[in-house]
């Protein structure tokens, strides 16, 4: 009972902690000690007798130490990577030449009606080259919101879809979906390929519904839904002088995943792995600017942000699945996991129970702190087991929470890519909530229905 209320406490504390903006990771990595710190005091030991460091409150920082290594040497250094690539990538403007890429066909639409949807969808595609939504949305703002402007659609319309246009894609290049299949013991390929059942039925209906949603919207609001916006209002993007081949390098180690994952299919014995894929395609792009620059120190000053990216996924992410993972540690010491598996268990309709209530969790929690990711980092190491007890794959938990966790963005107030959307175009962020309320509410609505229909029990 102790147990129980100190759990509820502290997680309490660390929630309000994350929806009040504090370092997610950090709120995570206290609260973990601060349970760690009374799981010793009521006699629950870290370690088995002659495991740990011979003192119980030493222990506590032996786990923080085992967390950190265990995660930084599975699924931590694979997104480290991944970052720093990315990172790489902004720098030689090989992102910037692939969205202006895929911008330019949009141009080529006549059809004010289908401009809705497709840039809903290809915003979404645009988040392969550049992952983060914020970033994505600064991008689009600069380069896609005048061309909009100019068709004639809408302030809020335009702002509402750049807004939604980093939401689930399904990429083998995602730390979310590297670190579940992990932990789940899933191929990755295979993984994003259940990724691709769900969310792409769901973007599409997603695009349907963004169409109809927003002409409502246009027609109610009438002249207020066009907003006047200063030129000084929108981001000034730095101009590259790239040649357009580079705009292959961004989905580089995509394309290597592929086909090597394709040619595993029918040679024996060769293996895909992310990490060595990754640093291949970020040597040819190395190679690449070579042959264009023909200087070694400015090829050098670029290739070193590779590293500095790979501090940024550490800061960012793998810290933030340590303070998870440590947290969830603390909660399984203090035996509340064991208690709430025997719950579940008892259940009649477990799975179906068990998948409804964390993807209600994550909305909820996403809504409030302007992003479920943390929550799905904090509980993703407790699934497998949850799962087992629910008698139901793990895949139908967490497929749903991090979908919802990335579409829960688009409709709270404090996410970062909404109030970037609402301050550039001059609006209260409440005016783009309504715009991006109902085809985010429909699309969390198709994940969890999908996910029960088609996911494997």
């Amino acid at each position: 009972m102790i147990e129980s209320l100190l759990v509820l406490v502290v997680l309490a504390l660390v929630a309000y902690l994350i929806i009040k903006n504090y370092h997610p990771a950090l709120s995570l990595i206290s609260g973990a000690l601060i349970l760690l710190l009374f799981a010793v005091l009521l006699g629950h030991p870290l370690y088995p007798a002659g495991e740990g460091t011979g003192l119980a409150f030493f222990d506590i920082f032996l786990k923080f130490k085992d967390t950190i290594i265990a995660q930084v040497s599975s699924a931590g250094i694979v997104i480290m990577i991944l970052f720093g690539y990315s990172g790489y990538m902004n720098v030689i403007g090989a992102n910037q030449v692939a969205v202006n890429i895929l911008v330019k066909p949009l141009q080529k639409i006549k059809s004010k009606a289908l401009f809705v949807p497709l840039v809903f969808l290809v915003g979404n595609l645009m988040s392969l080259v550049v992952p983060s939504a914020s970033s994505l949305a600064i991008i689009l703002m600069a380069i896609l919101y005048p061309m909009l402007a100019s068709m004639g659609i809408s302030s809020l319309t335009a702002a509402g879809v750049i807004a939604m246009t980093a939401t689930i894609m399904p990429t083998p290049l995602g730390a979310d979906n590297v670190i579940a299949a992990q932990t789940l013991d899933y191929d990755l390929l295979t993984y994003v390929a259940w990724n691709a059942k769900i969310s792409i039925p769901t973007l599409l209906i997603m695009a349907v519904v963004h169409y109809f949603w927003q002409k409502y919207c246009d027609k109610k609001e009438g002249a207020a839904a066009f907003v006047a916006i200063e030129n000084d209002g929108l981001a000034k993007q730095e101009e590259f002088d790239t040649p357009k081949i580079y705009a292959l390098l961004p989905l580089l180690p995509l394309i290597l995943i592929l086909v090597v994952g394709i040619t595993s299919m029918f040679v024996k014995g060769i293996q895909m792995d992310i990490f060595v894929l990754t640093f291949i395609s970020f040597f040819i792009a190395v190679a690449f600017e070579t042959i264009r620059h023909r200087s070694y120190k400015k090829i050098q000053d670029s290739a070193a942000e590779m590293f500095k990216g790979m501090g940024q996924g550490f800061s960012q992410v793998v810290m933030l699945v340590v303070g998870g993972s440590l947290f969830t540690t603390a909660v399984q010491s203090l035996g509340i996991i064991d208690n709430l598996m025997a719950s579940v268990e008892s259940s009649a309709s477990a799975g179906l129970v068990t998948t409804l209530i964390f993807s209600g969790a994550t909305t909820l929690f996403g809504i409030l702190s302007g992003g479920g990711l943390a929550m799905f980092y904090a509980v993703i190491e407790l699934i497998p087991d949850i799962a087992s007890k629910a008698g139901i794959d793990g895949i139908l938990i967490s497929l749903p929470m991090q979908m919802i966790a990335n579409l829960a963005r688009t409709i709270s107030p404090v996410a970062a890519v909404v109030m970037i959307v609402a301050s550039t175009v001059g609006v209260s962020p409440v005016r783009i909530l309504k715009r991006t309320s109902v085809p985010t509410i429909v699309g969390i609505i198709c994940v969890v229905v999908l996910s029960i229909l088609l996911l494997p029990y």
